[in-house]
């Protein structure tokens, strides 16, 4: 329906759509748009949308080679944080609002992390409008060897896990990153490079299997983060 608020989504990679959290988003009501920037899609100039959504791909916030549509997003995300439109920047897309903010990304830093891990939940949380009385500890999906290294200045850091400091936080009062992927199902990690895990010391199965029997606790903590961004969205859209 044309009156409902409007998600612009961009997709950086062919199998990185908005998967479930996109459906959590259209459950309570909102229009998710997707554009697919990795096959050349183009981006809007101007973000007309209610709210904007970043979704995860294998670069760098900069990697502008590889992926040319990438001044275009920083550009939305910036004119997103410019007018305070709500934004949730998801792998990529966290490290891009933290870049675009005055963060700092690096390539290969730490530990990588894949499969089912356990979030932690931070005490700045607590008054946070998406992860306020989450259990204190969730798991979620992990795909990255690249990881925010400097929070931007003045952001509440809301998550961590034990490889990576930065798994969540918020800069302003509508724009939040998460390194983890509440997106993905775990069929998902069927599609994932097993050599490339092998090499890094994952086995494939094993991470299928744990991503299995973490859902009962991942989904709704993760589906109620999107709610809640939902919520968010329709407030701001009705004025409130």
């Amino acid at each position: 329906m044309l009156d409902k608020p409007r998600v612009l989504a961009v997709q950086n990679w062919a199998n990185g759509g908005p998967g479930r959290f996109g459906e959590w988003l259209a459950d309570a009501g909102l229009a998710v748009e997707v554009v697919t920037a990795f096959d050349g899609s183009p981006l809007p100039a101007r973000l007309s949308h209610d709210a904007l959504l970043v979704l995860g791909g294998g670069y760098l916030p900069d990697d502008d080679e590889k992926a040319p549509w990438l001044p275009a997003t920083r550009a939305l995300i910036a004119e997103a944080l410019a007018g305070s439109v709500p934004l949730f920047g998801i792998c990529l897309g966290g490290q891009m609002l933290a870049s675009v903010a005055g963060g700092k990304v690096l390539g290969d830093a730490g530990a990588p992390e894949h499969g089912s891990t356990p979030i932690m939940i931070r005490a700045e949380a607590a008054g946070d409008p998406l992860f306020h009385d989450l259990p204190d500890v969730v798991p979620a999906i992990e795909h990255h060897v690249d990881a925010i290294t400097d929070l931007p200045g003045g952001a509440v850091w809301l998550a961590e896990t034990e490889r990576c400091p930065y798994q969540a936080f918020r800069v302003g009062q509508q724009a939040w990153g998460v390194q983890f992927h509440p997106e993905i199902i775990p069929e998902w990690i069927r599609r994932w490079d097993a050599d490339r895990l092998r090499e890094q010391g994952f086995d494939p199965g094993e991470l299928y299997a744990a991503a299995l029997a973490d859902e009962p606790l991942s989904a709704p903590a993760w589906r109620e983060v999107a709610l809640r961004f939902a919520a968010l969205v329709r407030d701001r859209r009705a004025g409130h």
